[in-house]
């Protein structure tokens, strides 16, 4: 298994005021950091050298709005939309970034009013094969994302996301499994994880409420359970918020400080992250 911390616990975009953070990351004994890739004009290539003189590996995390939706029914938004994810599998590949996440399937936060429809799906579909095909270009995997209701309404379980992945068919395209959103859309985490065994490259840890991992109300034994079951081993990541970027605190409706420190939060999570794993994978 490898562990990761995705860094938007601090930042939506590197700069050398992280590097305290990366260090304090690699001490508690991180694989590795996702990194957002949001500044398509960050000088990836600079930071990817960095990070592996820190020795830390990394995923990326995007997302993309109702201004590049891939599954407008404005053919222009949805070519800007793949534009876009394309421009940013090429920051990953100079990052050395193995895997992108996130929703760039669809607009994060933007609503029809309603489902959604066939030619949705189908637009979505295009589009995603057209990211895959460049992805396959640059060695990059697509982890894509099924959200809960409240942040997308195109994937919001992960059978869903799973079809959708096949749909594609294409052998870059592969998707995420995510607790927080699993813990409001799943009926069974079991079924759920069984129905994307097939397809999944990536998890993200994530409680309840968004901070530590293992004190809320995320079932985590039968999380790590069905993950054992089907022979999981990549990466781990935590993804946690907090109140460092404001325009994200009102994006994932974060209100108030939920842990001690971010340091607190990253050194527990990695420590009840390999518990659960000790128990399983390596007994």
């Amino acid at each position: 298994m490898r562990y990761g911390m995705n860094l938007l616990l601090w930042t939506g975009e590197l700069s050398d005021e992280m590097l305290p953070v990366l260090h304090m990351l690699k001490n508690l004994g991180y694989d590795g950091v996702e990194v957002p890739i949001f500044n398509l004009g960050l000088d990836y290539a600079k930071w990817g050298k960095r990070l592996d003189e820190l020795g830390l590996a990394r995923t990326a995390v995007t997302v993309r709005t109702a201004d590049d939706n891939p599954i407008s029914s404005e053919a222009s938004v949805r070519a800007k939309g793949v534009e876009l994810n394309k421009k940013t599998l090429d920051c990953c590949a100079a990052i050395g970034a193995t895997t992108i996440v996130g929703p760039y399937h669809s607009a994060l936060g933007h609503f029809s009013g309603k489902g959604r429809t066939p030619d949705e799906w189908k637009w979505g579909v295009d589009s995603m094969r057209q990211t895959a095909e460049h992805a396959g270009k640059v060695n990059v995997t697509l982890g894509v994302e099924p959200l809960n209701r409240f942040e997308t309404y195109l994937l919001n379980t992960h059978a869903d996301a799973a079809r959708f992945c096949r749909e594609v068919a294409h052998p870059r395209c592969r998707m995420m499994y995510d607790t927080f959103h699993s813990n409001i859309e799943e009926k069974s985490i079991t079924e759920a994880i069984h129905s994307c065994a097939d397809m999944l490259c990536h998890v993200h840890i994530s409680e309840n409420d968004r901070s530590t991992p293992g004190r809320g109300n995320v079932r985590w034994c039968e999380n790590f359970e069905a993950l054992h079951q089907i022979g999981y081993n990549g990466w781990m990541v935590v993804e946690a918020f907090g109140l460092a970027l404001p325009e994200l605190a009102a994006a994932t409706k974060i209100w108030r400080r939920m842990f001690d420190s971010e340091e607190q939060l990253a050194r527990d999570s990695l420590a009840f992250m390999k518990s659960q794993v000790a128990k399983r994978w390596c007994s």
